[in-house]
């Protein structure tokens, strides 16, 4: 084991056991700082949609990822992950996990006294606006949080009305760097629903992500392919749809658009960013037919 991993597991040992052995003890030592650390890239996109530059006092460690769309001053932010030794160095005023993340850091963070906030599973714009709304309770900033709702539902009613003016919705599928799609109960759906599309899996009766199925994809028809995560997500052997022949026909469509992974790693604040990116899709596809 190397030094530096050595003196990681040390550190992360001491700082857990000390929080299980004397309670009062840690939270006279650990007392929080200011600002709101993030812990993942999910996280990262609700903190950034709402608190300013000075109030994060930490970021994901994938903020310098491919798949990050932060501001290029975030990248010199420290790096949060859900790790307790790492958040009782950093001692912010409240740490943001995403959904799952917590756990027993979380618990740990309590213990010594420190706020923390679990993001909500969110599939949907509902979901988005309570994790919002969570969020801007959490760091004392409702208010702030009411605008950025209030600023979704201006653009999603734009949205509709892009969609009521144009002669019919296409059907738009989705294909992953995995060779899966999106079905029923996904926000890639909901963003599709919102920019004025037919989700061609929704539509064939598909419920959640769906896997890899080079036979299906040899059979889909749509007037519009949504891809993402090609050009900027995680290289992995499980990217079947770069090197498989049944999933070429599909990424050469000649109404294909890519939507950056940056606006929709997970449902959060940006999603209406991909919604508008799919309708701009969907309006050029109706200007070429």
């Amino acid at each position: 084991m190397s030094s530096a991993i050595t003196r990681r597991v040390v550190a992360c040992f001491s700082a857990c056991a000390s929080l299980i052995a004397s309670p009062a003890l840690a939270r006279e030592e650990a007392v929080p700082h200011s600002g709101i650390a993030s812990t993942s890239l999910c996280a990262d996109t609700y903190v950034l949609a709402l608190a300013p530059e000075d109030a994060i006092a930490a970021l994901s460690w994938q903020v310098d990822q491919p798949v990050s769309a932060a501001p290029p001053w975030s990248r010199a932010l420290p790096k949060a992950w859900p790790d307790a030794a790492r958040l009782l160095e950093l001692s912010p005023a409240l740490t943001v996990f995403g959904t799952g993340e917590g756990g027993r850091t979380a618990r740990l963070l309590e213990r010594a006294g420190h706020s923390v906030l679990e993001l909500a599973w969110a599939d949907d714009f509902e979901a988005v606006r309570d994790n919002l709304h969570a969020l801007g309770l959490a760091t004392g900033r409702a208010r702030d949080a009411a605008a950025v709702v209030a600023g979704i539902d201006q653009r999603l009613e734009r949205l509709n009305e892009r969609a009521a003016a144009r002669l019919r919705a296409p059907r738009i599928l989705y294909l992953s760097a995995s060779g899966g799609s999106a079905g029923a109960g996904t926000y890639v759906d909901a963003a599709i629903a919102a920019a004025g599309g037919v989700n061609v899996m929704a539509e064939r009766g598909a419920i959640g992500w769906t896997r890899s199925d080079p036979e299906l994809a040899l059979g889909l028809e749509a007037d519009i392919v949504l891809t993402s995560f090609f050009a900027d997500g995680y290289a992995s052997t499980f990217n079947r749809a770069r090197r498989h022949a049944a999933y070429r026909r599909l990424l050469e469509h000649p109404a294909r658009a890519e939507i950056p992974a940056g606006v929709w790693p997970c449902a959060g604040p940006r999603l209406i960013d991909a919604a508008e990116l799919i309708a701009d899709a969907i309006d050029a596809w109706e200007r070429d037919r």
